[in-house]
């Protein structure tokens, strides 16, 4: 098990890889495989690496929905080892729990992860295109900055791995839904020899927590492309494909 780290010290934070030496090539997802128990196998081992039980991971079952939850110690070890007991229709999750890990499914959507010192907050966000477009991830910020009393310049956030642009090609009912956001202009190409729009699915995310208040230093962004790297899963390139899990869990030792 080797995932890709993004934070290693207050917090541990990062995303699977696909692994053709692993069990299904180290798919995550229970809701998209061919064998459960070879998910399994490969949760089993990142909880052996991370140093956290599965009976504290909490996962959700994704929607593209704009809904959010905060995890508490009730929903320890939901999703975990069923997906039947996931936390359902959220897309995106939120804990001051220690020693829990929580996680994001993707296979090109944008894996937003974050977490905030001065708080003791951890989070992840599911954010596809649908997610952009709803606006779950400024959503999620205001509540957190309103309701939970987080600063915004406490903020670290880091932008997993995703679609790139070049790949990220839409038809128009998928553009002109982009085009309402009005700040996502710049991250809109059009290709006049297909008929085509390149939407920049990272970028979007990143103007949103900009305009949430998060400053542009303390936000990242991993530009490998889920498509062309062969450590990605894409769901672009085949509908059959397995899922990354982009976590972080707040440690006390």
């Amino acid at each position: 098990m080797k995932p890709k780290i993004y934070m290693n010290d207050h917090v541990l934070a990062g995303m699977t890889l696909k692994d053709p030496a692993r069990p299904e090539s180290n798919n995550m997802a229970l809701h998209a495989c061919e064998s459960p128990e070879k998910v399994m196998e490969n949760r089993r081992a990142l909880a052996d690496w991370a140093g956290v039980p599965l009976s504290r991971f909490v996962l959700a079952h994704q929607t593209h929905s704009d809904r959010f939850h905060k995890v508490t110690a009730d929903d320890f070890g939901r999703g975990a080892e069923r997906a039947d007991t996931a936390i359902p229709d959220t897309d995106a999750l939120y804990t001051f729990e220690t020693d829990v890990l929580i996680g994001s499914f993707t296979a090109d959507c944008v894996p937003v992860i974050f977490s905030h010192e001065g708080a003791g907050l951890t989070g992840v966000i599911h954010s596809g295109w649908q997610g952009t477009v709803k606006e779950i991830t400024p959503k999620l910020f205001r509540h957190l900055r309103e309701v939970e009393g987080c600063d915004p310049d406490g903020f670290r956030v880091q932008l997993g791995a995703a679609l790139s642009q070049e790949k990220f090609e839409v038809d128009r009912d998928v553009y002109e839904k982009f085009k309402a956001l009005s700040y996502a202009d710049e991250f809109i190409d059009y290709n006049e020899a297909t008929g085509k729009w390149h939407i920049d699915n990272q970028k979007t995310v990143e103007a949103q927590l900009l305009q949430a208040g998060i400053p542009a230093g303390r936000i990242s962004i991993d530009r490998t492309c889920t498509f062309k790297s062969p450590d990605g899963f894409s769901y672009r390139e085949d509908k059959k494909a397995g899922r990354h899990l982009s976590f972080i869990v707040r440690k006390t030792r």
